[in-house]
Formats: C-alpha cells, sequence, structure tokens
C-alpha cells in the first residue's frame, strides 16, 4: 500500500512547531586486530537528530544552463507545473519526474499487523522537501542562446512538447560564464560568445554578485549552485597554490593558470553560503576547496552524474562478486553524439571522465580478499567515442568476463542505449532537493552541548554521483544497493524510524505482536 504521509507514535520521537526530534540508537560493529586475532565489538551510540520542516523557497543556479541538462532540467519544470501532455507517434505522453528518486521511489515503512501488507511511502514524503515545481531556475552558460533555442539546438524532447514550451523558454537567457580555453576542448570555443570579461578575482566577484541578485530579486530563501557545463581536465595539485584554502584564495588573487572555472564557481558558492554540486568528473574539489567548505560549514558534493552505464556497473559487479563470482575483465564502450560527447574527444578532457568511471568497481573487488589477492584488480578499460548522428542518445557497450567454477568462465555481454540527458535531468532534481534537505537536519550525541550540521562533504549522495566525494578519512562506497540504504535510513532515522534489516522475523517465527492479532482475526 502506498500512502502520502504518515507520523511516527514513539516517546522518541517529537513533533514540535516547525521540527521534529529523534532520539536514536545506532548500532555498529567494531572490528578490532589484535596479533592476527580479530574481536567484534557490538557498538551503540545515542544520536539526536533535529529536523526543520520548513521548506524554503529555493532557487537553483546551473553552469551550463544553456547545454542538453540545463535546457532540459529548465524544460522538465516547466512542463510538469503545467501538466503538459503531448503526442508521438507511440501516442500521448504526460509530464512526469520518472529517473527521481526523491519524487518516483518508495520507502518500506513497516508491516500492517492486521492485514500483513507493507506499507511505501515516497521518498519525498519521509521528511519536507522541495518540490521541483517550486525551484526558481536560473544559471550561467558561455553560449548567448536563449533556453528556447538551446532546447531546439539540443534535440532531446519530441517536438510537440518543444513547440509547447518554446514560448515559455523563448527570452530566457543564462547570465555569461566563465570561459578559460586551457581547461576545456578547442572545440568549444565556438559556442563561446557570452563570457565574464577580466581575471580570476574579478569573474569570482561577479559569479558571487549574480548569486546575490538572483537570490534577492526573486525572494529566495537558499539558492544551490550546480555544474552541468563541459567536462574539465584534471587541475594540477600543487603546493602553494591550490592545497589550502588560504593558497588558492591568494592563487586567485594573483589569477593563476591552475585554477579552474568549476573551482571558481565552488568558491563564489561557498562564499555566498550556498551548497555547491559538481555533476562533471574533473577534480573541482581540490584541497583548498574542501578546506573552505568545512571552515565555513557549508555544503558540497559530486562528483559526476551517475545515470547509466557505471550505474548498472554499480549494480553488476556488487551482485557477481557478493554470489562468490570474480569478474577478471571489464571492458566499457560508449559513443555519444551530444557537445558533452564532442569536449570528451579531446584526450585531456577524456582522461577526466576515465578516472571517474574507471574507480567505481574498487569498493566491492577490496571486500572480498577471497577472490581477489591483495593489490589484484580486474582489468578495467573505459572507451569514449565522440558519433554526431547519434546525438544525446549515448549507446554503452559491456562485456563482463569472470571466473566461475573449477576454471570456468562466464561472459555478460549488455547492450544499453541511454538517453543522456533524461536519465541525467532528474538526477540534477535529486542532487538539488536532498542537498538542501541535509542543510536543515542537525544532531547531537550525548557528548555533545549543541546541534551540528552533517559534515559538508555530502557522502550521503554518492548514490547519484560516479566518483564520490567522501569526507577525509571515510571509506568510499560504489555499490549501488548500500548507496541507496544510506539516503534511507538517515531519512529514516530522522524521523525515528528503525533501518530495514530484511531479516523478516515477522514472518519467520513466533514474533509477538504479530502473531497475537493474527490469531484475534
Amino acid at each position: 500500500m502506498l500512502v502520502d504521509a504518515f507520523s511516527v507514535s514513539s516517546p522518541a520521537v517529537k513533533y514540535e512547531g516547525n521540527t521534529i526530534t529523534t532520539d536514536y540508537i545506532y548500532r555498529s560493529n567494531e572490528a578490532r586486530v589484535d596479533n592476527g586475532r580479530v574481536t567484534v565489538f557490538p557498538k551503540e551510540t545515542k544520536f539526536t537528530f533535529r529536523t526543520n520542516t520548513k521548506v524554503p523557497k529555493m532557487g537553483l543556479m546551473i553552469v551550463g544552463l544553456g547545454g542538453n541538462n540545463g535546457s532540459t532540467v529548465y524544460a522538465g519544470t516547466l512542463a510538469n507545473k503545467n501538466k503538459m501532455r503531448w503526442n508521438t507517434k507511440e501516442g500521448e505522453k504526460e509530464a512526469n519526474y520518472f529517473g527521481s528518486i526523491t519524487q518516483c521511489s518508495t520507502i518500506p515503512l513497516g508491516t500492517d499487523p492486521v492485514s500483513g501488507e507493507e506499507i511505501f511511502v515516497p521518498l519525498k514524503g519521509m521528511l519536507p522537501m522541495v518540490d521541483p515545481n517550486d525551484l526558481v531556475i536560473s544559471g550561467w552558460d558561455i553560449s548567448d542562446l536563449d533556453l528556447a533555442e538551446s532546447m531546439k539546438r539540443a534535440q532531446v524532447l519530441d517536438y510537440d512538447l518543444q513547440r509547447q514550451l518554446y514560448p515559455m523558454m523563448q527570452g530566457v537567457k543564462p547570465l555569461p560564464g566563465l570561459y578559460v580555453p586551457s581547461f576545456i576542448a578547442a572545440n568549444q570555443e565556438g559556442r563561446a560568445n557570452n563570457t565574464i570579461q577580466g581575471n580570476l578575482k574579478e569573474a569570482l566577484e561577479k559569479i558571487r554578485s549574480d548569486i546575490r541578485t538572483f537570490k534577492s530579486k526573486n525572494g529566495l530563501d537558499t539558492v544551490v549552485v550546480l555544474w552541468s557545463a563541459n567536462t574539465e581536465r584534471f587541475a594540477e595539485i600543487l603546493k602553494g597554490v591550490n592545497d589550502t584554502e588560504e593558497n588558492l584564495l591568494k592563487s586567485i588573487n594573483e589569477n593563476h593558470s591552475e585554477v579552474s572555472p568549476s573551482t571558481i564557481y565552488a568558491v563564489a558558492s561557498i562564499l555566498e553560503g550556498c551548497t555547491y554540486i559538481n555533476g562533471s568528473p574533473q577534480n573541482t574539489f581540490v584541497p583548498g576547496v574542501v578546506e573552505l567548505a568545512v571552515k565555513k560549514n557549508v555544503n558540497i558534493a559530486g562528483d559526476d552524474f551517475k545515470s547509466g552505464q557505471t550505474k548498472m556497473k554499480s549494480v553488476l559487479v556488487d551482485f557477481l562478486i557478493g554470489a562468490g563470482i570474480k569478474p577478471v575483465s571489464i571492458v566499457s564502450y560508449n559513443h555519444l553524439g551530444n557537445n558533452d560527447g564532442k569536449n570528451l574527444s579531446a584526450p585531456e578532457q577524456f582522461k577526466s571522465k576515465e578516472i571517474s568511471k574507471s574507480n567505481v568497481v574498487d569498493d566491492m573487488v577490496a571486500s572480498n580478499r577471497i577472490l581477489y589477492k591483495e593489490g589484484e584488480h580486474p582489468d578495467h578499460v573505459v572507451v569514449i567515442k565522440y558519433v554526431p548522428y547519434v546525438k544525446d542518445s549515448k549507446r554503452a557497450l559491456d562485456e563482463y568476463t569472470s571466473e566461475i567454477f573449477m576454471g570456468g568462465h562466464n561472459t555478460i555481454s549488455m547492450h544499453n542505449t541511454c538517453e543522456d540527458s533524461l536519465l541525467a535531468s532528474p538526477i540534477i532534481y535529486d542532487l538539488a532537493i536532498l542537498g538542501e534537505l541535509m542543510s536543515r537536519i542537525t544532531y547531537k550525541t550525548e557528548e555533545m552541548q549543541n546541534f551540528e550540521s552533517f559534515n559538508p562533504v555530502l557522502s550521503i549522495l554518492s548514490y547519484l554521483c560516479k566518483a564520490p566525494l567522501v569526507p577525509t578519512g571515510t571509506p568510499v562506497i560504489n555499490a549501488l544497493f548500500k548507496q541507496r540504504a544510506n539516503i534511507e535510513n538517515v531519512l529514516k532515522a530522522c524521523v525515528g524510524i528503525s533501518p530495514d534489516s530484511n531479516m523478516n522475523l515477522e514472518y519467520t517465527t513466533k514474533f509477538p505482536s504479530l502473531s497475537k492479532k493474527m490469531q484475534n482475526l
């Protein structure tokens, strides 16, 4: 059964005005190694979570607003807000948010003891969240096309829908974007006719001013800034340049050539107190940016939207290794024809993408030393080719070769046609909405006097990113179902519900409350 709303009846849960406060026992296991002997110590830590339930008026500023993703997000919000319908050769379609976990996935709440039916709620019903229909959207782009023409250029949406949206998007132009030719492919120069002038320091101040103006003009409570522009080459991590917050700010003032545009947008957002999300694979979050975000306690998240091939890989490799099967060769081939593919045809930009795609299996391999010796790893190759004709309809072909019982081999071949922007756009909504929500959740333990925010490096958003950014010293989790459980269980803790153990003891044992009620039926 699906329900829209619920309340929790528990002495550990308090509803007071615009807050929900829960006392929560976090159970974990500490495994200590001493002279080769492992002893496991079950631990209990008492947390108190407090969530501000007042949903703010939120703005979303997209870097790359005129690109395929940016124009599709803007169009998608309009189409859903206006409940649009359009005709295709398959029949009439209607606007939806399919592909968004906040809008179109569910979470189990528990089991009705009378009917035995499991009750579900939409993920967006767990805690009050921003409705994507209510987002105020703006942003920057190095191309001066208005969003109607950008949508037309992208060739993502059906013609009849474009026809209806065109008048609504006509004249909506992106703000000038920061263009540094050395960081993106030379083939992007022809689009760069709408650029911020001046040095990096001036660009930083201009972007900060744009954020403030957008926030003030629209009466916004909060703004999230999200990079959906071209993949940049990796920036070198240089001592004295970007290794600390102080050095990074100094390097910006000195117009240093190794400070990337995406890093400038990140710094501007952090200084304005705005959550910043990196949807591309480059290393925007150099050490100086992370240090600045932690110092200012401003949320950051990334890297690289996880939408198609990599999402499948994080599921399939987790399944194979979990089944005791040993993947020994993973070969991933892609071709696409949108501007992302054009930019990635340059070697330095491809290298950024290759790194984000290649590391996705590392934690799963490291979890099983029965299959893999220390230092052993599957052969893993990633190829991306630019084929203009296929446009936004990316093709992904994967071959997984595994060793199985008694020296045998198993090969799985997969073909995946990914409508690139139609898969990425719902992820953009989710990153923005969950990123904002996390700014309203605080916690304390018994040792703490005051409530504090979560670490500003939002590892909880790993489910949505190919190369998850995590706090220093935190293990990187790529297994998709663990990432999804992380989001679900944090939300459950904030409303005072136990995590789902999947033990099903209600049905496999003489479970007191259920068996007693069933006997009375």
